[in-house]
């Protein structure tokens, strides 16, 4: 299984768009967001090209595609545009690793799950990274549409073999083995 891992959208079509286009190329399996699909928060400028309306209709077109992490600006009345379901969190079993993914504003590299998994994988910060601590993954995809820190528009791709940081043109940030 092959699955392209995203987050922190904040209702930008035009990087949506540029997703979808990343989907082209590295052709996964699903599409994991990690939350804040739709809003871009009270602390956020807009993204570019902000539309909820149309990130909702592209998101319903592919909705057997996608899983989709509830996110802290992800609200109750967003599920009324959606035909999707908005989860808690998610626990992956890929290879001969589990991945425990949610979106990050209650677990994180700072307040670890209690149950032990080979990898933690978040979105919330705005910030991409791939990090080994004591051999547990800990990995951010960044922000598709605002990114923080001066870091990139960035996505991850998880497969059997790897976790790969790559921006939003498909270019390889960071890549380790599993």
């Amino acid at each position: 299984m092959r699955f392209l891992i995203a987050s922190d959208l904040h209702g930008s079509k035009y990087y949506l768009d540029k997703l979808l286009e990343a989907v082209k190329i590295e052709k996964p399996d699903k599409i994991i967001f990690l939350g804040d699909i739709y809003y871009h928060g009270p602390r956020n400028p807009l993204p570019k090209d902000y539309s909820p309306k149309d990130v909702a209709n592209t998101l319903n077109a592919i909705k057997k595609d996608i899983i989709v992490i509830q996110g802290n600006c992800d609200s109750q009345v967003d599920t009324l545009v959606s035909e999707f379901d908005f989860i808690n969190d998610l626990v992956l079993a890929i290879g001969n690793k589990t991945f425990f993914l949610t979106h990050g504003h209650v677990y994180n590299k700072d307040c670890m799950p209690k149950t032990n998994f080979d990898g933690v994988i978040y979105g919330h910060f705005h910030t991409g990274f791939i990090l080994n601590e004591n051999g547990v993954i800990i990995a951010n995809p960044g922000s598709l549409s605002l990114p923080k820190e001066n870091t990139l528009n960035s996505y991850l791709v998880l497969d059997e073999n790897s976790l790969s940081l790559k921006d939003i043109d498909t270019n390889l940030i960071k890549k380790i083995n599993l």
